[in-house]
């Protein structure tokens, strides 16, 4: 009898690997499930003319902003021409130094930490993280409040935007840079308050003085910064969602790769980030969806307002402790409806972490070589092209209308599974080079990274209380 199944399980496979082409253009298992995406190819590549696409979710619930892309057809930013997005080839570069950044703060290694911008009377500790941050939020600050553009990141804590005066320098922005003499909820905060003292661990550097006023520092891994004095503030969300006292950064000395935006919105666990600062009110819960094109919003929302029964979570892992950042555990990929045999040492040892910031998802070397072996079997009808960056395993869909891609998903310990959404699994650079949207670590021990390519549609939620994180289709909508 055993004899008789495997030659029936090797037919069955025959079957299965002919039926890949088929004119319909979709794998099904026996079940009826469809393993494939059928991507049409123009999706890709949005124009900057399409029009702007609301999410419902955003409109709809009161503690939710809309998330635009900051170079994206719904960003207020765009008509500055100070905002042109950057080549793919910046993205991945500034990309890859916030990999490095986070890969350095996790291993602690001396080493590699990145050197002191000589711009900055900051210590050269431990760097926070930033790259090329993508998505965008307006929020309310000071009394009468003033809209800021905030890049939110879940891998930063302190929330600063830029102030008046500015001492040094301050970066190109959108909007009329705050001023916070114009404001009457306005506070600077005491050097020997619990405040500034705590700024080491949610900045990596320690609050110092000036005439008394404490005074923050942020460096970042791409050498941008910001300087300037700790505060309170009102912060408004939404007409209903006002708080009174949020510690901030108000920066007098700015510089890099924030241009068009005010600051940073810090979503990360420390005590200092927003989330934990709002935690009596939304006990640390906020869920946001990142949309499928820059011509879509998609949401940041605070609280369990709207999130979704079918939300699947996952444990915060432990190898985030002492950090900001928010843990995962990887226990399995599946392409095409097949799990690809990755020992679970593989990701186990480095251990791994979603994060809003960081763009293309990182594997370990074992596994992106499982992952990449597997798409490039199932998508062996399309020709190969150069690869780009860290980019390696690119096709040439030149003259296509359609592509048909095998579905990606990855299981997390706790027993979820999230499927990719079919925009998160390429990053296209043109029709004749549209590539997995995967890069592989360069050591055994680097973290996995979850990053926002993938995170795209998804409802992502962070149930910071309950030391969670949750993913659920449709996000958006």
């Amino acid at each position: 009898m055993s004899s008789a199944r495997n030659v029936l399980n090797i037919i069955i496979i025959i079957c299965v690997c002919f039926n890949w082409g088929s004119a319909n253009g979709a794998q099904k298992r026996e079940s009826g499930e469809i393993l494939t995406h059928t991507i049409e190819l123009s999706s890709l590549f949005p124009s900057s003319s399409s029009p702007c696409v609301l999410s419902t979710r955003a409109s709809n619930t009161k503690s939710s902003l809309h998330v635009t892309h900051r170079h994206g057809t719904c960003s207020s930013l765009t008509s500055d021409k100070a905002t042109t997005s950057p080549d793919h080839a910046e993205i991945l570069r500034l990309d890859q130094a916030r990999v490095n950044s986070i890969h350095s703060k996790l291993s602690k290694k001396l080493t590699d930490r990145v050197r002191q911008s000589k711009s900055t009377a900051l210590p050269a500790k431990d760097g926070s993280i930033f790259g090329s941050g993508n998505y965008v939020v307006s929020v309310g600050i000071g009394t009468p409040k003033r809209d800021q553009s905030l890049i939110f990141d879940t891998g930063s804590d302190l929330t600063w935007i830029q102030c008046e005066p500015c001492v040094q320098t301050c970066y190109s922005q959108k909007e009329p840079i705050f001023n916070p003499s114009s404001s009457s909820s306005y506070y600077n905060v005491s050097c020997s308050s619990a405040a500034c003292t705590s700024l080491s661990s949610a900045t990596g550097n320690s609050g110092s003085c000036s005439a008394s006023t404490c005074v923050y520092g942020i460096q970042y891994g791409d050498q941008s910064f910001s300087v300037g004095f700790l505060a309170k503030e009102k912060f408004t969300l939404t007409s209903s969602n006002v708080f009174d006292g949020v510690y901030f950064g108000c920066g007098e000395n700015n510089q890099g790769l924030f241009t068009g935006v005010a600051g940073l919105l810090g979503l990360g666990r420390d005590k200092l980030s927003f989330p934990s600062q709002t935690a009596t009110t939304y006990n640390k819960i906020f869920s946001y969806c990142l949309p499928s094109s820059a011509s879509y919003t998609g949401h940041l929302t605070f609280g369990t307002a709207g999130i979704s029964r079918s939300v699947k979570f996952t444990p915060i892992s432990t190898i985030t402790e002492g950090t900001s950042f928010y843990g995962l555990d990887i226990v399995g990929i599946t392409v095409g409806g097949q799990k690809l045999a990755i020992a679970p040492a593989v990701f186990s040892t480095p251990g791994a972490l979603i994060d809003s910031g960081t763009v293309i998802t990182r594997l370990p070397p074992k596994a992106y070589a499982a992952l990449k072996d597997a798409f490039k079997a199932k998508m062996s009808q399309y020709p190969s092209a150069s690869g780009v960056s860290i980019l390696d395993t690119c096709f040439d869909l030149s003259g296509l209308k359609t592509v048909t891609i095998p579905k990606v998903a990855f299981s997390f310990s706790g027993g979820a599974v999230v499927e990719l959404g079919s925009t998160g699994v390429l990053y296209a650079f043109k029709m004749a080079q549209v590539c997995l949207a995967f890069a592989g670590n360069s050591d055994d021990t680097n973290a996995a990274i979850f990053g926002n390519v993938q995170q795209q549609t998804l409802e992502v939620v962070y149930d910071g209380a309950g030391g969670r994180v949750g993913f659920s289709p449709n996000g958006c909508s």
